[in-house]
């Protein structure tokens, strides 16, 4: 069986001895935009997780562990004596003028909480674990839906991973922490937004669906194994379901809400589609199959990956699996072609996150049969684009 390799090429080529560069003009990193934590937080997450699961290839594992290094060594940098992090760096290391940010403190928290589960030696894991115990105090100071469901992510993780802390025993660690009551507190804060804004026909936790959606529904899911509220899985399920129905073209491909007016009741905007969208809904239902071991749930996975590949409004692929890399979005002219650090982390995440479904067995229907005869064109034209590429994936997986 050959090893699943995802490409790290240009995820190098954005990183210096600082950390992740934020922009690109085409594949060309623009210095002068700088870094954020948020990117680098996401960088962490996705090399750890890639280096866990075996994903880099024997020939550039070693790549990927040094670059988390990198990313590790930023948010150490990033997080002030408070807990906090701050978010916008400029080229020169110089932390630029901001609002402090739920959203960042919550993707670099769940960043070290994965750094702290997913990489194998305590040298690394030691680093993760000070953040956490550095950052955890701040936890009940965030007021926003999406900084509360990163966190019950990592709470969630940090309850139900079985691998010792580094500097304590683990109930002291977890006591520490405060890890089943934040994960009781936001996992609550979440049920009673959704509580208020859902009815009948709208399953969400806010008034329209806006950015970073996925992540409300993935939270729940992650907290069900801590928690065991048959509400949460009960909420969890609803949301995805909704989120998954509203960025789904009528011909069956994704369409993410886009980021030019969002979607209501009454409206849902098109253009401009974010990879961010794409990798976050896989992330709910990469989530919701680990608990519920739906098939659809794994077909969403493989629907997020084929929008990256070209099975998108405008049968474009935005990703290059050779370099690792994927344009900022599609607009209606076609892809915006510069390659940040966002867009590319989404689709190595999304990578990483099909290819774990794989390797459990779940491919996905078959391509073949969905584009043959009748049916819709389009769609079978679709269809085909991926069809070589299911086959090997398939074939290597034995």
């Amino acid at each position: 069986m050959n090893p699943i390799e995802i490409s790290c090429r240009h995820l190098e080529r954005m990183t210096d001895d600082t950390g992740l560069l934020e922009h690109a003009l085409g594949a060309v990193p623009r210095r002068k935009e700088g870094y954020t934590t948020d990117d680098n937080a996401r960088a962490l997450w996705a090399c750890s997780a890639i280096h866990r699961l075996g994903f880099g290839g024997e020939k550039n594992d070693g790549t990927w562990l040094r670059l988390a290094d990198i990313y590790l060594e930023f948010l150490l940098w990033a997080q002030k004596d408070d807990g906090t992090f701050h978010n916008n760096i400029a080229y020169d290391r110089r932390p630029e003028p901001e609002t402090p940010s739920d959203d960042c403190y919550g993707r670099a928290f769940w960043a070290a909480a994965a750094a702290w589960a997913y990489l194998r030696d305590d040298t690394r894991r030691l680093a993760a674990e000070a953040i956490l115990l550095r950052a955890a105090p701040r936890t009940a100071e965030l007021k926003y839906p999406r900084g509360w469901a990163y966190s019950l992510a990592a709470y969630s993780l940090l309850l139900t991973e079985q691998r010792p802390p580094v500097q304590m025993d683990r109930a002291g660690f977890l006591k520490k922490l405060q890890a089943r009551e934040q994960v009781n507190r936001l996992e609550r804060l979440l049920l009673d937004t959704y509580s208020r804004e859902a009815t009948v026909d709208w399953h969400w936790f806010e008034p329209e669906v806006t950015y970073g959606n996925g992540v409300l529904p993935w939270a729940l899911f992650a907290a069900y194994p801590a928690s065991g509220s048959e509400t949460t899985r009960r909420v969890a399920r609803e949301s995805l379901d909704f989120l998954a129905e509203k960025m789904t073209a009528p011909e069956g491909w994704i369409r993410p809400v886009g980021n030019r007016g969002w979607a209501s009741r009454a409206h849902a905007s098109q253009w401009d589609q974010q990879p961010l969208e794409v990798m976050k809904l896989a992330l709910a239902a990469r989530e919701a199959y680990r608990v519920e071991r739906r098939s659809e749930d794994a077909e969403l996975v493989r629907r997020c990956r084929a929008w990256f590949l070209g099975e998108n409004d405008l049968g474009r692929p935005l990703a290059d699996p050779a370099e690792g890399s994927c344009c900022d979005g599609l607009t209606p002219s076609g892809p915006n072609q510069n390659r940040g650090a966002e867009s590319t982390l989404s689709y190595l995440l999304t990578e990483c996150l099909y290819h774990e479904i794989c390797a459990e067995g779940m491919t996905g229907p078959d391509l073949e049969r969905e584009g043959e005869g009748g049916g819709n064109s389009e769609t079978a034209k679709r269809a085909e684009r991926t069809v070589t590429e299911e086959r090997a994936v398939t074939e290597a997986l034995g």
